[in-house]
């Protein structure tokens, strides 16, 4: 029996960062592998860059064939508002509201937290800044 591609779950792992903070955000999304990059996405703080990068992987989340997500993250803050906007339906941060315009055409939709070293967004994007 072959599963239609529409119903596995997929797992889209996103990081922002700012250089320096405040200062220009940019973000990475990986999905099966494969990073997308976002550079001069304003300028902002950290949290401000960690949202950046959550509307991010929802863009990229949509413009796959699946249904069932699991947008993956390492800001706790950022993950915890996420999954409360999720949950509740409505919005205490500005970002979230944008956050659940963008996420409502995905019919299953959870937002996860990971430890930094196990974020391949996070790891991608920590690799274009060399120290």
């Amino acid at each position: 029996m072959v599963i239609p591609r529409t119903s596995r779950r997929l797992k889209v792992f996103f990081d922002g960062g700012c250089r320096p903070n405040p200062g220009r955000i940019e973000a990475a999304v990986v999905v099966r592998g494969v990073t997308s990059y976002f550079n001069d996405l304003g300028h902002g703080t950290n949290s401000d860059a960690e949202w950046q990068a959550l509307l991010c992987a929802v863009q990229v989340a949509r413009s796959q064939d699946f249904t069932d997500i699991d947008l993956v993250g390492d800001a706790i803050e950022v993950v915890e508002q996420a999954r409360k906007a999720l949950r509740d339906g409505n919005a205490d941060h500005p970002k979230a509201a944008a956050f659940l315009t963008s996420a409502a055409q995905i019919s299953t939709l959870r937002v996860r937290w990971i430890k930094r070293q196990q974020n391949l967004a996070g790891i991608a994007l920590a690799a274009r800044h060399p120290r």
